[in-house]
């Protein structure tokens, strides 16, 4: 069960041989992640958070919103994260749906467009997958050789 528990969480263990570092070289190696080409920012945390960092990520084109939030506990070497996100599809809708956990996704925005034959096809014409935001996180903890602990509650 516990295997199967941990991929459920989304839990990531480092390669073995790979040095630990300080939790304050795994906050400024988060930290680091922050630029003008990625989809996210990763920031501190405020009181009200329950965390010590946050990653944010809105896709305003598919009305979803993502949010990780990740706690460091030095003395297991691992960062606790939990995975947030808001998703608001249809522009009749009042409140936008929640879920938290690990749930990789793919949104995609499709249209129609006429093909060399003349003929109209699908196309995909936007996409995003949450891992873009994830798995830079999960690398940076687990380069710095700690263990990235997927749970529903902070």
């Amino acid at each position: 069960m516990g295997r199967l528990w941990e991929r459920l969480t989304g839990t990531r263990h480092p390669d073995s041989g790979v040095a630990p570092l300080s939790a304050t070289e795994v906050r400024a190696a988060l930290l680091a992640l922050n630029g003008p080409d990625v989809p996210y920012r990763v920031r501190n945390a405020s009181l009200d958070e329950k965390a010590d960092l946050v990653a944010e990520c809105t896709v305003r084109r598919m009305g979803v919103r993502l949010r990780t939030r990740m706690r460091l506990i030095p003395e297991k070497r691992e960062v606790r994260s939990l995975d947030e996100r808001w998703e608001n599809r249809s522009s009749g809708q009042a409140n936008a749906q929640y879920g938290r956990g690990h749930a990789p996704a793919v949104y995609r925005q499709w249209e129609m467009k006429q093909g060399p034959d003349g003929r109209r096809h699908k196309v995909e014409a936007f996409r995003f997958d949450t891992r873009e935001m994830t798995d830079p996180l999960q690398n940076a903890v687990l380069g710095a050789g700690w263990t990235w602990r997927g749970v529903f509650r902070l």
